[in-house]
């Protein structure tokens, strides 16, 4: 996962600071060489990294210790302030045309994951409840539009295509029948090259001054590091960009590119790729990424991920069965499907303060887990309605004809039967108030 060799360094020299009841400048210092050669080591742009432990070696130096924190701490609270301030401050939303259909140009050089990255949009703008067209303006790489039609119809996405033909002629098009036919967002999907030319930037040109985007979204791989910087600064240079999309932040990445990219551009990151599926999409908001880079963990995006799979509708119905105790083996597997949907088991546990520093070493088989989930499923709909709905009645004869129909064993049945009563009992207490130590509906995970 991207920036674990860093926050694991800046947790290191964040450390040593802790341990000292008193701060000199002597300290201060020393930790700030620490941080220097830790953003380096991930890639971080080397007049970026010069700038911004200036500012937090003066800001250290000359801080008042607040009563609350310790040194260490506060020191650790103004690196959380400048590396959210170096991102971009806050989240950079998409804007929107005053007159449909508003148009989003994509950008970026092959294998950034650019038609991916429009499918992820669609897909996005679709839960939004719009009407997104996704348009193929790469006609030079083999089977690019193919792949854009795939994307699109995995997502449900109306593609606009009239294979190899002129690009600018085709974006012109597109944009014509998006106003025919009322669909709304455009997003253009542009060719890309291996490397920067003249050609491609030309072409770009066109279909910026044919179209007139709303926004120019410049698409980049995080795992190319410093290389991303440099390809968002050229094309920035050369065509004018108003944002970035980072995809593969979810990989062995040193994380210098998310950390860069704003100060060198001086353009937002707008969202980041931390998936393989057209669903693992999310808004770039800095002040959290600093907070996941420093082992702080991200409770709003834990919370976001949460409320995408929970409705309102939803959550209010389960409250009702939670304090009347009508909570059903049916009720289960649906919150056990709508959890498995947000994501592993390892990057829901990061995000949670205090815990991401201590599972780096533990081996959580996501694979064990997924199979676990497959059989309580395959389990629970085996059974017939009215055992879902009164698991009490199940006695031994059942839960043969359950395990046998489900192609697990009694043992399993007990096994899922077992962890259903302890998330009920869990429910029960927490609308009761009992002092009960809650329980994992998962079964055991690995100690801390």
């Amino acid at each position: 996962m991207a920036f674990e060799g860093l926050t694991e360094k800046l947790q290191g020299a964040f450390k040593k600071l802790n341990s000292k009841g008193k701060l000199t400048e002597a300290d201060v210092k020393t930790a700030m060489r620490e941080v220097r050669m830790a953003l380096l080591e991930a890639d971080v742009n080397y007049l970026v990294v010069k700038d911004f432990v200036k500012k937090v070696t003066e800001r250290a130096v000359g801080a008042d210790i607040m009563a609350s924190l310790t040194p260490g701490q506060q020191v650790v609270k103004i690196v959380n302030e400048e590396l959210t301030n170096l991102m971009g401050g806050q989240n950079a939303r998409l804007t929107y045309s005053p007159q449909a259909p508003t148009i989003y140009m994509m950008a970026g050089l092959q294998g950034a994951g650019k038609t991916t990255m429009c499918g992820k949009l669609g897909n996005m703008f679709k839960k939004d409840s719009k009407k997104p067209l996704l348009v193929a303006c790469d006609v030079y790489r083999p089977a690019a539009i193919k792949q854009l039609q795939v994307v699109g119809g995995q997502v449900g996405v109306e593609v606009f295509e009239k294979g190899q033909g002129d690009p600018v002629q085709i974006a012109k098009e597109a944009v014509e029948y998006a106003r025919y036919y009322g669909r709304d967002p455009v997003i253009i999907d542009t060719a890309g090259r291996l490397h920067i030319d003249e050609k491609l930037m030309q072409e770009l040109r066109d279909i910026r001054t044919a179209v007139k985007p709303q926004e120019i979204l410049l698409v980049v791989d995080a795992m190319t590091g410093q290389d991303a910087v440099n390809v968002a600064k050229t094309f920035n240079d050369e065509l004018g960009i108003d944002g970035v999309i980072l995809t593969k932040l979810d990989g062995d990445t040193r994380g210098g590119a998310a950390i860069s990219v704003r100060a060198v551009t001086g353009k937002p990151i707008k969202f980041s790729g931390i998936g393989e599926k057209l669903s693992d999409l999310e808004p770039f908001h800095p002040d959290r990424m600093a907070s996941r880079i420093l082992g702080m963990g991200d409770v709003l995006t834990l919370i976001d991920k949460a409320q995408e799979q929970f409705d309102e509708k939803q959550a209010i119905d389960l409250t009702r069965k939670m304090r009347t105790n009508s909570f059903t083996l049916e009720d289960y597997l649906e919150q056990l499907k709508q959890m498995s949907k947000m994501g592993s088991i390892t990057d829901l546990l990061k995000m949670i303060p205090g815990v991401g520093s201590k599972i780096k070493d533990v081996d959580i088989d996501e694979e064990a887990i997924g199979k676990a989930q497959k059989k309580n499923e395959a389990i629970i709909q085996s059974m017939t309605r009215m055992e879902r709905r009164n698991p009490d009645i199940l006695n031994g004869s059942r839960k043969r004809r359950i395990a046998a129909g489900s192609g697990t064993t009694v043992q399993e049945v007990n096994l899922l039967l077992k962890q259903f009563d302890q998330a009920r009992s869990m429910m029960k207490n927490m609308m009761g108030g009992g002092k009960r130590k809650m329980r994992m509906p998962f079964g055991k995970l690995p100690k801390f």
